[in-house]
């Protein structure tokens, strides 16, 4: 079978659809009437016992089918966006999942208290609870989801191997049985062979996922899923596989009714992942053959009526590239994160499907009636500092301003501008989606976006997805789960790019004249009227005696992304008689600048540099005693610090400048991420190697381990299991020498 091939063939011409748009639904309508309803209530009032996009996106489609909602929420999400969506709103509990979007009997008591007659559980969280489902089915709520006994039947990937494998469905060869003892399961991966792969048996999103080589990792590897799991979905149960070693991720969109219908909507591939989570997601999947699409297409409507499916699910599979074959992996019971790709391609509103199966209507379409229009990209935009590993960020969104919407662009989110991203939830910001004619279009449309996405405040993935869009090999289509790890070289250069170097130092100029501008405007604006003096001196230009206005300022860029602010930029500015500025960068290359800045409202200007007119973007806001500058100039994203710093007196009379920062001392370990200590490993005094683990942290349901970066012994380990600790809190030092 082949899997890569040149062109996709497609059975549907590509035309101009009546598309979803944002942020209300066009639907295609293919059938002429409606299948009726079941006996009983019709929906008329939902709860969405979930939070932030997913929860947004609900409501928007029964807001338009006028259904009214009821959000949920946390002490932490008084003030989210989903809660102000809604049309009631209930809390139930504190920050914690444990205690509040997990807490089942809260959300139940929430959908009675308020009359809802259904609860649409979004994606996570209880979504693929059987428990929940059979809670709400007893106490006469309708679930929006399918049958509690799929939702347990798939939710465990064990028994899911073992009804996949009776209904005929290709499984990887692995163990998916009940002995969870470590040196039984240590025999079965030697049996299967290495490399093996630990998954958990329920939840999803690579929650607890580890990679083994081999059998002196497996201990480690296996309590560290264990714990993870726990943590993420209340069951530490695992299962192994034969790893395969060139995979890609591609899954199928099925859909079924109460009556027994089932179809598949076409297929996805969201093979390229960090973390074990996707980043990026496509329909249809590029380089496949219309013969592999549908033998795919029909193992996944297979798997879903093995199990009398009802309801939006996804099929998942594992693609060996080399051979061509495919491998069921696990079926996701609930709407997937990436649906918005499916919706793109066939135009139709899957949250409207969800509802109006559970109202016990018919499917609107059959198999034959899917079309296949175009292609679609979603790119999720994540709080991660990328250099670190992918580690999640927290912060406060400063400045938040996504692409205009359109019928070919939709940004699902759940955040505003000034909102703030915990370390209790998933760190996703927003999904951006785009739609195109066809792949390249889509692709370029993608791009685009990505450059004009704007977010500051934290760390982003947004300029490492605009890489991974524009890398030669992602263009083509080559994808596979390891596309990061096989292009680390050019997504991490070990230097940064000279071009890169000349955007910063451009932006850094337009940015201090676009700050001077700004502070002498404002300066201006705040002298008394009585005084007849300053308003001359801050006239524009400032007047001077013999000589034009100057100042200096000192820029420091976060060069490597990570908030260490390496390099300092001394740039020199000359307010010219003409009211434009002449720039300098002492660092002994740079040429000056004459930069002319027209402000044009909310933050945005255009500039003149040489004369070379373009526009910028500026968000200025303070943080840690600092004034942070980010700057978005052309294709570019850039950092900047204004360090706050005292004014001190030398013998000399001369003024010294004195940093406010505070330093640790040397050997320190810090916290790269805002977190709760979950296992401490070590005790003071206790003698460690270089790499060797020393405490666990979890945030936003991931666990990370903190290894010594160097041999010696720890000091001043302080923080204890249960411990929130905070980004760059000191966690414990490394001496050469034991202390008394």
């Amino acid at each position: 079978m082949a899997l890569m091939a040149s062109v996709i063939r497609r059975k549907f011409p590509i035309r101009t659809p009546i598309r979803n748009s944002y942020p209300s639904f066009s639907i295609i309508r293919l059938l002429s009437t409606p299948a009726a309803a079941e006996e009983g209530r019709r929906i008329e009032k939902i709860l969405v016992a979930n939070r932030g996009e997913i929860a947004c996106r609900v409501m928007r489609t029964a807001r338009r089918l006028g259904i009214q909602t009821v959000a949920v929420y946390s002490d932490a999400d008084r003030a989210a966006l989903h809660v102000k969506s809604s049309d009631e709103a209930v809390r139930i509990g504190p920050p914690p999942a444990r205690a509040s979007y997990l807490n089942a009997s809260a959300i139940v008591e929430a959908a009675l208290r308020t009359g809802a007659q259904a609860i649409h559980p979004g994606y996570g969280f209880l979504s693929e609870s059987a428990d929940f489902g059979q809670l709400c089915e007893t106490e006469g709520l309708i679930f929006i989801g399918p049958r509690a006994s799929a939702i347990k039947d798939m939710g465990d990937k064990s028994a899911s191997k073992r009804i996949m494998g009776a209904a005929g469905v290709p499984l990887v060869p692995g163990y998916h049985g009940d002995n969870q003892d470590v040196n039984f399961l240590k025999l079965e991966a030697e049996k299967i062979g290495y490399p093996i792969l630990i998954k958990p048996t329920h939840g999803g999103g690579g929650k607890g996922m580890r990679i083994v080589n081999g059998p002196d990792e497996f201990v480690e590897s296996f309590m560290g899923a264990q714990r993870e799991a726990a943590a993420s979905f209340g069951i530490n149960t695992i299962l192994l596989e034969k790893y395969i070693t060139h995979p890609r991720h591609v899954e199928v969109q099925v859909f079924g009714d109460k009556h027994g219908n089932v179809i598949h909507l076409n297929e996805r591939d969201c093979s390229v992942q960090r973390r074990h989570q996707k980043i990026i997601e496509e329909a249809p999947a590029p380089n496949i053959t219309d013969e592999f699409r549908s033998h795919i297409g029909k193992a996944a409507v297979s798997a879903a009526k093995a199990v009398g499916y009802y309801s939006a699910g996804t099929v998942e599979f594992i693609v060996d590239t080399i051979s061509g074959e495919f491998y069921f992996m696990e079926m996701n019971t609930r709407l997937q994160v990436e649906h918005p790709v499916t919706e793109m391609i066939v135009g139709q509103d899957l949250v409207e499907w969800q509802i109006r199966v559970a109202n016990g209507e018919q499917l609107p379409l059959t198999q034959e009636q899917v079309p296949l229009i175009g292609h679609s990209f979603e790119a999720r935009i994540y709080a991660e500092n990328v250099p670190k590993g992918f580690l999640p960020a927290t912060g406060t969104l400063n400045h938040y301003r996504p692409v205009p919407v359109s019928s070919t662009v939709r940004v699902e989110t759940g955040v505003e501008e000034g909102d703030t991203v915990s370390m209790h939830y998933d760190p996703m910001i927003a999904k951006l989606v785009v739609w195109g004619e066809n792949r390249h279009a889509a692709l370029s449309k993608l791009k685009n976006c990505l450059v004009n996405f704007q977010v500051a405040g934290l760390p982003t993935n947004i300029t490492f997805l605009h890489m991974l869009a524009d890398h030669w090999a992602f263009e083509k289509g080559l994808v596979e789960t390891h596309f990061i790890e096989h292009f680390k070289s050019d997504l991490f250069p070990d230097e940064v790019l000279e071009e890169t170097n000349v955007a910063a130092k451009l932006s850094a100029t337009i940015a201090a004249a676009c700050i001077c501008e700004n502070e002498h405007t404002t300066l201006r604006e705040t002298i008394p009227s009585d005084n007849r003096l300053l308003p001359l001196w801050y006239s524009r230009p400032p007047f001077r005696m013999h000589h034009n206005a100057k100042c200096i300022m000192e820029l420091e860029w976060d060069k490597e992304q990570t908030s260490s602010f390496q390099e300092i930029l001394k740039l020199v500015i000359t307010y010219e008689q003409d009211g434009s500025y002449f720039i300098e960068i002492e660092d002994g290359a740079s040429l000056g600048s004459e930069v002319r800045v027209l402000p044009v409202g909310d933050g945005n200007y255009k500039v003149d540099v040489n004369g070379l007119q373009s526009n910028a973007t500026l968000a200025i806001y303070s943080k840690d005693l600092n004034k942070h500058i980010e700057i978005w100039h052309g294709k570019h994203h850039f950092h900047f610090r204004q360090t706050a710093r005292l004014e001190q007196s030398s013998e000399d009379g001369l003024q010294h400048k004195t940093s406010l920062q505070t330093s640790h001392p040397k050997g320190s370990v810090l916290a790269p991420m805002a977190g709760l200590v979950v296992k401490v490993l070590l005790e003071n005094g206790a003698f460690v190697e270089a790499g060797q683990p020393v405490l666990v942290l979890e945030a936003m349901k991931m666990e990370h381990v903190v290894k010594s970066p160097r041999a010696g012994y720890v000091n001043e380990l302080q923080v204890t299991a249960g411990q929130q600790v905070f980004d760059t809190t000191m966690l414990f030092n490394i001496k050469d020498k034991q202390e008394d």
